[in-house]
């Protein structure tokens, strides 16, 4: 079984770490945390390393995640994507088994799909996006690169979601809707209109 390493040890990191044990599809090495290396542990799991680290730790381990959280900005899970491409990483798409996604469905590199999430078929899910728990993401819809996706937020068919957007938990999408770059939009909202790029939506 590969290994790989977390890039992230906060609350994100946690439930990343069952996803990837459920799935049975790698063996966890370790965490990487920005701050200095000490002894904690994550669910068991040790701290192995900082961000400086990264090149050194290339040699041992092939496979790695980014496990750090995204709510105002996509920024540091951007900057690490381009340093992890940069060592010549390889960042799977993980898919938690009590999650479905359809075999039409296109799903980019270090995406993870958490559990119960529903993911339809010809749906496309950029690179480095978080999938939350239980979201659905219905036909055709198309969400843009850096993206979360939080929990329980319905995007509905043929909805556009541009890159490095942050979707609310509990949002609902109309059909059909364009929602532009860098947008947030926030928990609860049903939204019924387009929104152009660099908004942000709120109760």
């Amino acid at each position: 079984m590969d290994e790989i390493i977390l890039i992230g040890a906060g609350g994100h990191a946690r439930a990343c770490i069952d996803v990837i044990e459920l799935s049975g599809k790698f063996k966890l090495a370790g965490l990487i945390e920005k701050a200095e290396v000490n002894s904690q542990k994550n669910l068991g799991y040790p701290i192995i390393g900082t961000d400086n680290d990264l090149q050194d730790l290339r040699q041992k381990y092939d496979y790695a995640l980014i496990t750090v959280g995204q709510i105002k900005s996509p920024k540091i899970r951007i900057r690490l994507y381009d340093i992890l491409n940069q060592l010549d990483y390889f960042l799977p798409c993980i898919i938690s088994p009590k999650a479905y996604v359809s075999k039409h469905a296109q799903i980019k590199a270090g995406t993870i799909i958490m559990h119960g999430a529903i993911v339809n078929a010809s749906a496309k899910i950029g690179k480095n996006c978080i999938i939350n728990n239980k979201v659905l993401i219905e036909h055709d819809a198309i969400i843009g690169d850096h993206c979360h996706i939080a929990t329980g937020a319905i995007v509905n068919g043929e909805v556009t979601v541009g890159n490095e957007c942050f979707i609310g938990s509990g949002v609902v999408t109309k059909h059909c809707i364009s929602i532009g770059n860098n947008c947030v939009i926030g928990a609860g909202l049903t939204l019924k209109r387009d929104v152009e790029s660099n908004q942000v939506i709120k109760n």
